[in-house]
């Protein structure tokens, strides 16, 4: 039963956070929205709507180590697994004056993210202040983007049209824009309720921490919409879209995701987390900047690292005896 409850609650994540973008951009959409606001807003942050909920569910429910664990897993799959799929199949060109802002900004919020945790809990000042940032930056890149109407505006109008030129956004009209929304929000909720009360059992019955499968299982599962997103883009030669996506994503994940979970109940970082995972996401982070800024792309050689890092943390992660020679078990 616990596997079927845990099959059901990665496919309800998937289906619904692929509902709750489409109904929202198509109901952006027929409101007269922009497609640059729309992209800024609801493609990057809603994909991250399966991590919201899983790790308030997570919180709430006294597992503190699957909250936080994932977030930070979510960020190091962003990037690593598919970031590197899709960049495996499309080498993705990284727009400079784009990349320089929100690349800088990715790497502001996975710092405070981290000195957050380094006190060892994620606690309600710790809260406010990320979501502050996160609102600061959401309304800083929206009037730049309107006055500029550079790269930047281009590339979130891209991730918009992206969504709105798909089924059943394109010829959808507002009442089931709406209906869709409504499915897909109640889709991630029972299936973030299902997957955390199962991934709680996996990890009992196989002697995994809660931190572990929050790591693994959830953060690859709630990061289903941004795999989905992410590939299909590169398949139709849109890499700006995945690379918007993903940065996007993971600024949300931790401002956005951290802020309100440490907001609702305050976390404590299991011990485990602060002695490798988050360095992980510092260090995947790191990669993504340093192969963006070496000649503006993310080709596949780059993608081969990407995605070999991840395998080699995945292993680490569902490995008793490597965890223990690391000091990790």
């Amino acid at each position: 039963m616990t596997y079927l409850l845990l099959a059901a609650g990665l496919g309800l994540l998937f289906l619904g956070g692929e509902l709750l973008v489409r109904g929202a951009v198509g109901t952006a959409t027929r409101l007269g929205i922009s497609p640059m606001v729309i992209g800024l807003t609801l493609v990057g942050f809603g994909t991250s709507t399966p991590e919201l909920v899983a790790s308030l569910q997570a919180a709430l429910g006294g597992a503190p180590g699957i909250a936080i664990g994932n977030i930070v897993g979510s960020n190091i799959a962003n990037i690593l697994l598919i970031l590197g799929a899709a960049a495996l199949i499309l080498p993705i060109a990284v727009a400079p004056q784009a990349f320089k802002r929100d690349g800088t900004m990715l790497t502001l919020a996975t710092l405070a993210l981290i000195l957050a945790c380094l006190g060892g809990e994620l606690g309600r000042t710790a809260g406010v202040l990320f979501l502050v940032g996160l609102v600061g930056y959401t309304v800083f890149s929206y009037i730049s983007d309107k006055r500029m109407n550079d790269a930047t505006a281009r590339m979130h109008a891209a991730e918009a049209n992206y969504v709105a030129d798909q089924e059943p956004v394109k010829t959808a009209s507002i009442g089931r824009s709406l209906l869709i929304t409504a499915i897909g929000i109640a889709g991630v909720m029972l299936g973030a309720n299902f997957l955390i009360s199962s991934a709680v059992e996996v990890a009992r019955t196989f002697g995994l921490s809660e931190a572990v499968i929050g790591l693994t299982l959830v953060a690859v599962g709630t990061s289903l919409p941004e795999l989905v997103t992410s590939v299909m883009a590169a398949l139709r030669k849109h890499g700006d879209v995945a690379l918007g996506n993903i940065i996007g994503s993971n600024i949300f994940n931790a401002l956005g995701i951290g802020g309100v979970t440490a907001l609702v109940q305050p976390i404590a970082i299991p011990p485990e987390v602060l002695a490798l995972d988050i360095w992980v996401m510092a260090a995947a982070t790191g990669l993504l900047l340093v192969f963006a800024w070496t000649g503006w792309r993310i080709g596949r050689r780059e993608a081969g690292v990407f995605l070999a890092a991840y395998v080699l943390y995945f292993v680490v992660q569902l490995s008793p005896a490597v965890r223990g020679a690391l000091g990790l078990a």
